[in-house]
């Protein structure tokens, strides 16, 4: 057996002893309802599909529109054409909220499809309703699993991302994460070197502030920002150990001092009409913002004909670099019986091979999800030709995720609604802070 899942195993049955193996909680793992296996590790449904061929349909809910959504059809049709036995079939759902609401809905009514995109922040929600299926089973099957090799090269802040109480529930796929774009032009015209530090933003953005030019940008919700300074300085987010906020720190109050103090001074602004900050940035008007490694393609157009850009890895604080990832997964949900998820596992495996996430992410600007993508002769092709996506996967080894726990959505909007208070003067940096903690833990307290 492999040595990661024995130590999965030997944690969860620890877990399972201490908790009398009960109901999901926030310390214990939900029940699974694993079939029973034949001598050859396969279930009985499983080995009977195979002998008999019976072809074997799943629908994959998704929120991808545009040409995401076409290159989500192209690779399930390639799936299919590969698998005479399996037919894929892609539904569009909206927007990630209308998907996560219909996902609901289906797991009340028993309807629910084989697979999904999930935005890791409401997984735990599917996890304690029961619905969302472990994948370490899946994992360790001996003719469908994945090796320690494979399993390794899922890039590490994605693999523990996928992974609540000791178990593997989802795997990663779409996943983006912030970067420094910035105005070559400006950069070169004023003799500025790109920024790598805090400080270096505060510089430039005093050196080039004027005649409606502003230095530095924010996204109208910038908590991504914030959170990353925050961990930079040393602080903490949300515990999920103890699911208590505490961003209302001493460098909680220092962060958010900082960025405000920038936008005090006239140095930086946020999007605000302009929705995103691309199009002011593509305008000429910001000469650098940070935004998500997805915005690339947006960012691409708004700039063509105006300017010239790049990007850079986010700035560090006192030598201190972090940044947040974000992005959606991939869940399988316990309804569909073992042909299905059988079915269902090999796509999954299909849309995070080094091949396609490699693919995916030429065409729709998110990050390859596999270390070996990366080195994928196209691929380095690709970023030769593209320099700008190169600062994204530089980031890895100092990426964190933002907590993954039930109510994180929640704490998000209390946050942002009092980071508008902050912003308009009718409270103290450490008043909305204060209050934002509060609330935040009241919201965490009644998951």
């Amino acid at each position: 057996m492999k040595k990661w899942l024995i130590g999965i195993l030997l944690s969860t049955f620890i877990l399972c002893v201490l908790s009398a193996c009960g109901g999901a909680d926030e310390t214990s793992s939900p029940a699974s309802d694993a079939a029973e296996t034949n001598s050859n590790g396969e279930t009985e449904a499983v080995a009977e599909e195979q002998e008999s061929g019976e072809p074997v349909e799943i629908e994959f809910w998704h929120a991808m529109s545009g040409p995401h959504e076409e290159a989500i059809n192209e690779f399930a049709e390639r799936f299919n054409s590969e698998h005479d036995n399996i037919t894929v079939k892609p539904v569009n759902q909206g927007g990630y909220n209308d998907l996560e609401q219909k996902v609901m809905a289906a797991a009340r009514a028993q309807s629910l499809p084989t697979i999904a995109q999930a935005v890791t922040s409401v997984i735990p929600e599917y996890i304690a309703n029961g619905f969302v299926a472990p994948l370490n089973d899946w994992m360790e099957d001996p003719e469908v699993g994945l090796s320690d090799d494979e399993l390794n090269d899922y890039v590490e802040i994605f693999r523990e991302s996928s992974i609540w109480y000791n178990t593997f529930y989802s795997l990663p796929f779409s996943k983006s994460t912030r970067v420094l774009f910035y105005n070559q032009g400006i950069l070169e015209e004023n003799g500025l070197d790109v920024p790598s530090s805090w400080e270096d933003i505060r510089h430039i953005s005093e050196t080039v502030t004027g005649d409606g030019l502003i230095g530095m940008g924010f996204e109208n919700s910038f908590e991504s920002e914030f959170q990353a300074l925050l961990i930079q300085m040393g602080g903490v987010y949300i515990d999920e150990g103890t699911l208590e906020a505490q961003f209302a720190s001493t460098e909680g109050i220092e962060a958010m001092s900082l960025m405000k103090e920038l936008m005090d001074e006239g140095l930086a602004r946020t999007a605000g009409e302009d929705d995103y900050m691309s199009n002011p940035f593509g305008r000429g008007d910001v000469a650098m913002y940070i935004g998500s490694s997805a915005g690339i393609p947006h960012v691409a157009s708004a700039a063509e004909g105006n300017i010239e850009w790049s990007t850079t890895v986010l700035p560090a604080y006192e030598g201190e670099a972090a940044t947040s990832f974000a992005g959606n997964d991939i869940v399988l949900f316990n309804q569909a019986d073992e042909a299905e998820q059988r079915a269902a596992w090999e796509f999954m495996k299909f849309l995070t091979s080094p091949e396609i996430t490699a693919e995916w992410s030429m065409k729709s600007g998110y990050l390859p999800v596999r270390y070996s993508a990366e080195d994928l002769e196209d691929y380095q092709a690709f970023v030769a030709e593209n320099p700008e996506y190169l600062a994204g996967p530089s980031q890895f080894d100092a990426g964190f995720f933002v907590a993954r726990v039930k109510g994180s959505d929640a704490v998000r909007n209390i946050l942002l609604e009092e980071f508008d208070n902050i912003l308009v003067g009718n409270k103290s940096v450490e008043e909305g802070l204060t209050d934002a903690q509060n609330r935040a833990n009241s919201e965490l307290e009644n998951q």
